[in-house]
């Protein structure tokens, strides 16, 4: 009998695009001593990624232990698409998937996987269960791993989305001087998105740290606003 991890393997390699890949494979940091060192692309849309997820959305657990563990990548954001749409589909499954995630971040390894799984699994449960946000997101804020601090801060693009900006503000505030960019990226985006909102809530938080964040950081935030808004905040630069 052949598993639904084979099946779903069999799908995503017929529909491989080998030019797609190499160019995945530039964009995504893969060679040596970057970010995404290692990772093997097929090639694949993420429309494309997530049509099969919702085709398997039943296998078993097991089954998405094998698919996040693949050294492909799309079979990884396969795997969590799949744990999305049943995080969202089936509330009596939600703190199982919740506990799953934080048991294999190690496999949710490149932004992308971040990005379209944080939020909707550890923001959205933390943000529905009231429990000890702060704790858990701190945890992973401290962590070596980069991908467990970028998803401490994506997670709280949930709560964004709820108009509530003081749990992305908070680990803002613990990772502004984090080292690495895609840190730096993912601050300012966040930022962003608190501005889309609440444009003054964000600029009483660039006020306290526009001269020493990262530049990077800053432009990110700064994006969506008027030119004579960002002179102020670039030319008062200092780091």
């Amino acid at each position: 009998m052949i598993e639904n991890s084979d099946k779903i393997h069999k799908e995503l390699q017929n529909i491989a695009d080998k030019q797609r890949a190499l160019i995945n494979a530039c964009f995504f940091k893969t060679g040596k001593g970057e970010y995404g060192e290692g990772d093997l692309f097929l090639g694949i849309t993420v429309p494309e990624s997530r049509k099969i997820a919702k085709k398997y959305l039943n296998i078993s657990f097991e089954e998405i232990t094998q698919l996040l563990q693949s050294r492909y990548h799309e079979e990884r954001l396969v795997a969590l698409l799949i744990l999305v749409e049943r995080y969202d589909k089936y509330a009596d499954q939600r703190k199982l998937i919740f506990d799953f995630y934080l048991q294999n971040t190690n496999y949710v390894n490149n932004w992308d996987l971040v990005d379209l799984s944080a939020d909707k699994i550890i923001g959205r449960h933390l943000y529905r269960s009231k429990d000890d946000e702060c704790k858990l997101l701190k945890k992973l804020v401290l962590s070596k791993n980069l991908w467990e601090r970028r998803i401490a801060i994506i997670s709280t693009f949930y709560y964004i989305k709820q108009n509530q900006y003081e749990q992305t503000l908070q680990i803002a505030e613990l990772l502004v001087n984090d080292a690495h960019d895609l840190i730096h990226k993912a601050i300012g985006w966040m930022l962003r998105e608190v501005g889309k909102r609440n444009q003054l809530v964000e600029e009483d938080f660039l006020e306290k740290y526009h001269k020493t964040m990262p530049r990077t950081m800053l432009r990110y935030a700064i994006e969506r606003f008027d030119d004579e808004k960002k002179k102020y905040y670039m030319k008062r630069k200092t780091r």
